[in-house]
């Protein structure tokens, strides 16, 4: 606490609200709605839990819960995620809104270090905790941020630090995407667009069990087609899958150009994988990734995405000094699936 205690002295204390919509889980529930009380219950005013007409057991769960920071909804039918978030942060009035799924432990108080990032950073709209060690083990190689976050071009809304007057101002969560799944990546593109920034902070860990609520059966698998579906055919760019295969080089070595060129593909929703001699030390985001130059790994990228077109590869990039073998099996690939190729000569670097 005397870390958040300094920050707020630079600046005025936000006011934070927390939102979590709850669909049936009930030990889950519960679990996310102690572990939020117990540790970030001295930074935050209300806790405004959305039943999402769940079950009687987590009716009475939810009805059984005596802290006074707690308001609890009861939504009369099921809405689905969107409709839940959104309906329950408009009945906040804080400056920012910590939105948590029902199925996330919090571990300790991590407010403290999203703040002081959003504070930092006034074009950051929204910033992720990381999801137990997934973040942290690789950190160092992604470049931080004012305020200690790694830059993401990717919305994910498991659990969120919001600006909430920006959340309601971009309409919220978009309701066609129904009871769930891509809503989040679509809010992104639109925050991005409007040229806001998102992060991810690898210092505030969280606990998360995916699929504690819709599971993942059929219906989970067709929900997330069809909404995927939707979100392509707004963001027709976010298909582009690039290989970038180089020589010896690092971000640093890369001319402007061609550094913006590569953004440029992450910020549309693109994926971005660099083939290189040796791993490079410093990667400019979370969409951005990286391998040693091998084989397997380049069969592998060729060969991805059999199954879901949006997965393959839709460019190669060629840098200088890319090695002789690897640009002649590129070659013939390229002319199988008739795909664009972009080279760079070494005057441009």
């Amino acid at each position: 606490m005397a870390i958040f205690s300094a920050m707020m002295s630079t600046f005025m204390a936000p006011a934070i609200d927390v939102v979590i919509p709850v669909y049936n889980a009930p030990e889950l529930s519960k679990r996310c709605i102690d572990s939020v009380v117990m540790h970030l219950g001295s930074s935050i005013r209300m806790i405004y839990i959305q039943d999402d007409a769940s079950g009687s057991e987590t009716r009475a769960m939810l009805e059984g819960l005596l802290y006074p920071q707690v308001n609890v909804y009861h939504a009369p039918n099921n809405q689905g995620y969107g409709r839940s978030v959104n309906d329950a942060i408009a009945r906040s009035d804080a400056d920012w809104v910590l939105v948590l799924n029902s199925d996330i432990e919090v571990l300790g108080n991590f407010l403290p270090l999203l703040c002081t990032a959003m504070a930092a950073d006034p074009k950051l709209v929204v910033i992720n905790p990381t999801e137990g060690d997934m973040l942290n083990a690789k950190a160092n190689r992604y470049l931080c941020q004012s305020g200690g976050y790694v830059t993401t071009y990717r919305f994910r809304g498991y659990a969120f630090l919001i600006r909430r007057t920006v959340f309601q101002a971009m309409g919220g969560f978009d309701p066609q995407f129904g009871r769930g799944y891509y809503e989040d990546t679509d809010l992104g593109r639109r925050l991005t667009n409007q040229g806001w920034r998102m992060g991810v902070h690898p210092d505030a860990i969280i606990r998360h069990e995916t699929g504690a609520s819709f599971g993942r059966g059929k219906a989970y698998q067709e929900l997330v087609k069809r909404n995927r579906a939707l979100y392509l055919s707004r963001y027709p760019l976010a298909r582009q899958n690039v290989l970038v295969v180089s020589g010896a080089c690092t971000l640093d070595d890369l001319p402007l150009k061609l550094v913006n060129s590569l953004e440029q593909v992450m910020r549309q929703g693109g994926r971005l994988h660099w083939l290189t001699p040796t791993r490079l030390p410093v990667l400019s985001c979370l969409q951005m990734r990286n391998s040693e130059i091998d084989l397997r790994v380049l069969l592998e990228l060729m060969l991805r995405g059999w199954s879901r077109e949006d997965k393959r590869l839709t460019e190669v990039w060629l840098l200088p000094a890319a090695p002789a073998w690897v640009r002649a099996l590129l070659k013939l690939f390229v002319l199988m699936r008739r795909l664009e190729v972009r080279a760079w000569e070494a005057t441009s670097f």
